[in-house]
């Protein structure tokens, strides 16, 4: 079964961090400009993918779907306090049954972190949204992917066949800008053909 469109959502500082030490997004990651470029982004997928300290705080956000991705249940399970949305376990339960489990089996999906929800995907995303918040560093923070910093976010992107589009300004005068990477095909050499 093949799932619908998979979309990634992230801002990160230069140094690829999506929040500080402690989880939590400073305000130096959120721009008026990224929050409504996520927010239009959110409003056309029908399912949300997110771990347990991500959460996103539009106006449309309690009436979204939502898989929340997690190693405390064994595989599927009801949550605690959300009707839209479902507790995952990867390591019991495929991505598709739980897409099954939640009534939308075909569902477009948005992805919004944490690193090891994002990493998950990396295979899977027909785009990743990531935007760059200019002069922001946060030293020892949360990665946008595990494997940050040793890699760059986008290293990694590349590393599993997302291709860069040309960055687009959300925000020109204040430097913010998005890159949306794209899943694309291998590119064989002349001598490979």
């Amino acid at each position: 079964m093949r799932v619908g469109r998979i979309e990634g959502y992230a801002i990160v500082s230069e140094d690829g961090m999506l929040a500080d030490a402690a989880r939590v997004m400073p305000p130096s990651l959120m721009f008026e400009a990224d929050q409504r470029f996520f927010e239009h982004g959110l409003d056309a997928v029908d399912v949300i993918v997110h771990g347990r300290y991500s959460r996103e705080r539009q106006p449309r956000s309690a009436s979204r779907h939502r898989l929340v991705m997690t190693r405390r249940v064994p595989a599927i399970a009801a949550h605690p306090s959300n009707e839209r949305a479902l507790l995952w376990n990867p390591a019991g339960a495929l991505f598709e049954d739980a897409l099954a489990a939640l009534g939308m089996p075909d569902a477009s999906v948005g992805v919004i972190g944490g690193p090891e929800v994002f990493a998950f995907f990396l295979g899977r995303y027909d785009v990743f949204y990531l935007t760059r918040a200019p002069n922001v560093s946060l030293p020892g923070g949360r990665p946008v992917f595990p494997e940050v910093p040793v890699q760059t976010p986008e290293e990694i992107l590349a590393a599993h066949d997302l291709v860069p589009d040309p960055p687009v300004a959300l925000d020109a005068g204040k430097g913010l800008l998005m890159v949306a990477w794209r899943r694309g095909a291998k590119v064989i050499g002349r001598e490979g053909h």
